[in-house]
């Protein structure tokens, strides 16, 4: 698969055991790459440990660097999932409720229940989601 279609982080192989493989990476801003990142502090830089089934095939040890991908796709469907589906939620029903007469307290309420009942919905099918979004581990040549 071609670089230009994968989300790909830097990672170190933390533990493997038959079923799972323990990676940890960086995750950082945009601005964490900046040069005057020193002097704003605004940058966010923060290591997270991911869980990955374990190849069988896998040519990888504990200790190694490896980079960890996923599908550019499956970026752009998280993003869809997380940020704009509950933004149109919120702004529809804000537009709806508000121009149907409803107090504006109300309808900024009763908007961020919608969306707040969205997350739920999500948080209902996340073994369904998790099993959909898929990444794998590539050693770093």
């Amino acid at each position: 698969m071609s670089k230009k279609n994968e989300i790909i982080h830097k990672g170190k192989v933390l533990e493997m055991t038959p079923d799972f493989t323990s990676v940890q990476i960086m995750v950082s801003s945009a601005c964490a790459s900046c040069h005057a990142k020193t002097l704003c502090g605004m940058s966010e830089e923060e290591e997270k440990v991911i869980m990955l089934p374990t190849d069988p095939y896998a040519t990888y040890n504990v200790g190694d660097e490896v980079d960890v991908c996923t599908k550019m796709s499956m970026g752009l469907k998280a993003a869809w999932i997380s940020y704009v589906i509950p933004l149109m939620i919120l702004m529809a029903m804000i537009l709806i409720l508000t121009s149907s007469g409803v107090n504006e307290l109300i309808s900024a309420l009763s908007s961020i229940g919608g969306v707040g009942l969205y997350y739920f919905i999500i948080w209902l099918f996340r073994e369904k989601l998790q099993n959909e979004f898929v990444f794998y581990i590539r050693n770093n040549y």
